[in-house]
């Protein structure tokens, strides 16, 4: 199997801490949620950013509301679900705003 990837290596956006885009764009909040560190082997929330608020991938892809249905659309919620398969350390549920 691959190298697990945080959110911002898979869509390289350039907003991870250090990013390309970090001082243009700002950094961000899933680059930036220390809480989540750990959770799904990645860095801060970057494997779990279906349960970031203000996450700017689902907030701009997905009304309000509509959020906590959608995420399990999304090709890295995919290849994280099935990278954690059979581990139960945290759940595969996104979080309402």
């Amino acid at each position: 199997m691959s190298r697990k990837l945080n959110c911002w290596e898979f869509r390289d956006c350039g907003r991870e801490r250090n990013g390309v885009l970090a001082d243009v764009k700002g950094v961000c909040p899933v680059a930036l949620a220390l809480e989540y560190d750990g959770m799904n082997d990645g860095q801060a929330g970057g494997r779990v950013c279906w349960m970031i608020r203000r996450c700017p991938v689902t907030a701009s892809a997905f009304p309000p509301g509509e959020r906590t249905s959608d995420c399990h659309l999304c090709t890295f919620y995919r290849r994280v679900a099935h990278e954690e398969a059979g581990r139960t350390r945290e759940p595969m549920a996104a979080v309402d705003d």
